[in-house]
């Protein structure tokens, strides 16, 4: 009975697995978003050519929330004991904060 005990307490793989695909579904929602935003900011600066292009701004931006969520999220899973999960935010949020950098120098 001492058995059944531990092993109900731990969470099944399944649900392992449906957290860390909530969590990609997550950060990809987040991308898309901040994508979107730099997209249609990019739009507007083709409208408006005697101002200041804007998109640069928007690229940095969402590249320090993705950064920051990176290293909030990904590092506190990993202080948490979850190394997979941490290090799959670290490398999806902190590869969109990469790219999103890249795109505030074009």
């Amino acid at each position: 009975m001492g058995a059944e005990t531990k092993r109900a307490n731990k969470p099944s793989t399944g649900g392992k697995v449906a957290a860390g695909l909530g969590l990609v579904l997550l950060d990809l929602l987040a991308i898309a978003v901040f994508l979107w935003g730099y997209l249609i900011t990019g739009w507007a600066d083709n409208w408006s050519q005697d101002n200041a292009p804007e998109a640069p701004q928007a690229a940095r931006q969402a590249m320090w929330f993705l950064a920051g969520g990176a290293v909030v999220t990904g590092g506190g899973l990993l202080a948490l004991g979850r190394r997979a999960y941490g290090i799959v935010q670290l490398l999806t949020l902190g590869g969109a904060a990469a790219a999103f950098a890249l795109l505030a120098t074009l």
